[in-house]
This record gives C-alpha cells, structure tokens and sequence, in this order.
C-alpha cells in the first residue's frame, strides 16, 4: 500500500499571536515575527526577514493607529507555505469601517505613507472583512 500523497501547503508553518492595541504592541509584533521566521530558517537581514519585518511593522502600526478599538486586541498570523513558497501576513483589527488605501503622495505629509510601502513591497495585498472588524493581508515570494 502506498502513502496518500500530501499537499505542499500541508507543510504550511503558521504563526498566530493577539498583541494588545498600542505602539509598544506592535513593536513586539515586529519583533516575535522575526524570532519566528528565523525560527523557520529564515535567515536574519536576509530580503525576506527584512521585508517581512517592514510588512509586519506597517500592517501592526495601522491596525493600532486606524482599527483601534478600546478592549480589543489586533492579531497577527503569519503563514510560510513550502517552496516555491510564499509568505503570507494578516493582521486582523476590530474596525471594519477604517478600510487602508494607497494615498497619493503628498509633498510635505507628515504621514500616511505606510500602505504605499506595504503596495511597494508586497507581491500582492488585500482586505477580507470579518465577524468583527477586518483582516489585511500582504505576500512575499519566497
């Protein structure tokens, strides 16, 4: 008898944490996610943990700045799926009202660049609406 054969996202690592909704929050969210790709054998200061930790930092950073909702949580999930692979991060909020969106630049603003980086970086991006509030994605090739 031989063994049923698998799906390569079978193999999918997944890392799923809830951090409080606050800057100190998001920074460990950055942090634990590069812990836990290096982790997985991602190698630190390589493209992909560099880009990895920008995506994380500006998905968690926008989830605390523009979903806060006082009591709730933001989480983050992160899914490695095999070669040639791909890196999938979700940051999921409390507020499905405050949808992101790329804004044009702006000479002299003093913020709203984070989903022109996010656009930048990731391979593709999106937003999926949830019970509660929202959840927004972004994906490296690996």
């Amino acid at each position: 008898m031989t063994a049923p054969a698998q799906s390569p996202r079978a193999l999918a690592r997944v890392f799923t944490q809830r951090f409080t909704s606050t800057r100190r929050g998001a920074r460990l969210a950055r942090q634990l996610s590069l812990v836990e790709l290096h982790d997985w054998g991602v190698p630190d200061r390589t493209r992909l943990s560099e880009d990895a930790g920008l995506l994380v930092a500006e998905l968690a950073t926008n989830a605390v700045t523009h979903g806060h909702v006082p009591g709730r949580d933001f989480e983050l999930r992160m899914t490695l799926f095999p070669p040639p692979g791909a890196l999938r991060i979700e940051v999921s909020d409390a507020r499905r009202d405050r949808r992101p969106v790329v804004r044009p630049r702006s000479y002299q603003a003093g913020g709203g660049y984070g989903m022109r980086i996010v656009d930048a970086v990731a391979a593709d991006w999106g937003v999926l609406d949830r019970v509660i509030g929202k959840t927004v994605w972004a994906e490296l090739r690996v």
